[in-house]
């Protein structure tokens, strides 16, 4: 009896994560899908405003460069179009999901994280300022 409750409560337990699973997967696709910036360059020079978004810059060029070129589509799925907000950026960068590997709390500290989804964020809303060219 006691093992069949614990076998019950197992495979409720697996039933609610593959669910919170499938909900978080179907939110990437919806934040994924729809974009006020079609992966356009970043217009113009971008200055940081903040000293938590240079710091996030820097950090951005380190880890997801690489990969994310300037955030633009590269060898993987643009960032600067996605209005995805910061905890799901989060969740995608400790988690890995798809193609992307995970970056575990050793690697990138939270607060660089913090950083990072600053400086995603500043260059989403990125302007240029009369008189700057893109260059």
């Amino acid at each position: 009896m006691i093992l069949e409750k614990n076998g019950r409560r197992k495979r409720a337990e697996r039933i609610a994560i593959l669910s919170a699973a499938l909900l978080l997967a179907g939110l990437f696709v919806l934040v994924g899908c729809g974009s006020a910036r079609r992966s356009e360059p970043i217009a113009g020079p971008f200055h940081a405003a903040t000293p938590e978004i240079e710091r996030g810059q820097r950090a951005f060029m380190q880890y997801c460069n690489p990969c994310h070129t300037g955030g633009e589509a590269s060898f993987a799925p643009a960032l600067n179009n996605k209005p995805a907000p910061g905890f799901l950026i989060k969740l995608q960068v400790r988690a890995g999901l798809g193609a992307m590997p995970r970056f575990p709390q050793s690697v990138i500290s939270p607060r660089e994280l913090d950083n990072i989804v600053a400086y995603l964020k500043a260059i989403r809303h990125h302007k240029p300022k009369a008189g700057e060219v893109h260059g």
